[in-house]
């Protein structure tokens, strides 16, 4: 018989109640004996943010003191890299630590794709084709799904799009694929007989640090209470468009002249982010067991404001080759992991990729076995201070168009693979048209670049002879790690 935990919360202007539910937990039988750890975790992803925009990055001009200040007191990973750059596969990789392929989430909308999704003829129907995709979630051991039958209570807030909470195995949670009454920012869309219907990126959740924070100070002090070690997941929208943060963080950048008129709305978006992430920090160490609390940081993807104007006040299309992109402008982000007495404030150069979040935090909570199964590496060695990162490690990746034609088999669908070793970058081209292209065209057939001289991605040098033999040794390593060619 399931349980139920209530949490009544009151956003400005409306007042919600949401059913969390909390299923009955059950022990997971590992391969071998593990120490008992259960550190509460909060989960802190950025939405659309290009890897350059903090101040710790380097950027001047920006303001995010909070998430700066985090920085100083995590473990700093400053080359990390994603494995795609679109919100809902990555953000399923942060879910089960596997890539885009292995785990068939490599697309923001399953088949028919989100135009056709628009066009149905009823909110059932729509509801009835969108579910078709979440067994690929509901099948698989998900972060939260693990911790939960370790005794954790877990609590999805923000981006989710795999339907209803429960199906990546969170306990509790925001996001009940259902459409939100006059929400206008997000989570909605209008079916062709005028109907509302959940977008599929978060609905409810997407309140969460544009309206309130109160589920997660409810839940934590609940678990508090009942002594639960607790994993929050709180992925806002945000900076994510529209832009329309209040009027005092855009006046942050109106005078500044260094801060372009195409950067105004998107860094009032970020600082606005920031000023969310300090208050759950705050929060955190004023009520709760701080040291016993990990903190880590990622983006989901990379966003740079690019120069065509959009309706929304003072927002503007991203550039081409950010969001979406091979390109580093989407797929590189920093990881912080702060756990105090446990990680080492310091920066790590060396690559990393957001496929080693899942594991590295599964091994926190004294869940190696679970880790051990997954592609990623376990960080906290580094963290802690207690080994060093490989010097040569090759990270990888792929893009796939936002929209799916079919489930279970990405190799008919991947546009691009990726991979980066020392400061080369290969980028791979698949499934192209009869003009040659491949989806969006970024690329017209496979291209190298030298990301030491080259850090915009300008030059190809994939027919240089002196890099032949690099580029051998990039395409072995990539085939290696997935070949479409081969898939079954």
């Amino acid at each position: 018989m399931p349980r139920f935990y209530f949490i009544k919360w009151i956003p400005i202007l409306a007042v919600a109640c949401f059913v969390l539910h909390r299923g009955d937990f059950a022990e997971l039988s590992l391969a071998r004996a593990e120490p008992s750890q259960t550190p509460n975790i909060v989960m802190i992803i950025s939405d659309d943010q290009t890897y350059r925009d903090f101040g710790f990055m380097g950027n001047h001009e920006i303001q995010t003191p909070h998430i700066d200040r985090l920085a100083q007191q995590s473990a700093r990973y400053v080359n990390g890299y994603l494995p795609t750059s679109v919100c809902s596969p990555s953000l399923a990789t942060l879910l089960t630590g596997l890539y885009p392929h292995q785990s068939g989430i490599h697309y923001n909308h399953p088949p028919p794709g989100n135009t056709a999704l628009n066009k149905m003829a009823s909110r059932k129907e729509y509801e009835t084709t969108r579910s078709q995709a979440f067994h690929l979630i509901q099948n698989v051991d998900t972060l939260p799904r693990l911790l939960a039958a370790h005794g954790y209570r877990c609590l999805q807030t923000g981006k989710f799009w795999e339907g209803h909470y429960r199906n990546a195995g969170f306990t509790e949670g925001m996001t009940i694929f259902e459409p939100v009454p006059g929400q206008s920012f997000g989570g909605n869309r209008k079916l062709a007989n005028g109907e509302l219907a959940a977008h599929g990126n978060g609905d409810w959740g997407l309140k969460i640090g544009r309206e309130t924070m109160q589920p997660i100070y409810d839940f934590v002090r609940d678990c508090k209470k009942k002594e639960t070690p607790w994993l929050v997941w709180y992925a806002p929208y945000l900076p994510h468009q529209p832009h329309d943060s209040p009027q005092k963080y855009f006046d942050q950048y109106r005078k500044n002249p260094r801060v372009s008129e195409q950067e105004i709305a998107y860094y009032a978006s970020c600082s606005q982010f920031d000023d969310t992430v300090g208050d759950l920090i705050r929060f955190v160490e004023r009520e709760s067991d701080a040291k016993n609390t990990l903190f880590l940081f990622v983006i989901d993807n990379g966003w740079t404001p690019g120069t065509r104007p959009m309706k929304p006040r003072e927002n503007f299309h991203h550039t081409k080759a950010s969001k979406r992109s091979p390109f580093d402008d989407g797929l590189r982000s920093p990881i912080l992991i702060r756990w105090d007495g446990v990680t080492k404030p310091a920066t790590h150069t060396e690559l990393v990729s957001s496929i080693d979040i899942v594991p590295t935090l599964l091994q926190a909570a004294g869940q190696g076995a679970a880790a051990q199964k997954l592609p990623g590496v376990n960080l906290l060695p580094s963290a802690t201070g207690t080994a060093a990162l490989p010097k040569n490690r090759a990270v990888y990746g792929e893009i796939f168009p936002g929209d799916a034609k079919t489930l279970g088999q990405p190799e008919r669908e991947v546009a691009h693979r990726w991979i980066r070793k020392g400061n080369l970058k290969l980028i791979t081209a698949h499934n192209k048209n009869a003009q040659g292209k491949t989806w969006n065209d970024y690329t017209r057939g496979d291209v190298l670049f030298d990301l030491e001289n080259d850090p915009g991605e300008t030059k190809n040098i994939i027919h240089e002879a002196d890099a032949a033999e690099s580029l051998a040794e990039l395409r072995t390593l990539l085939d290696a790690w997935w070949n479409p060619q081969t898939s079954d």
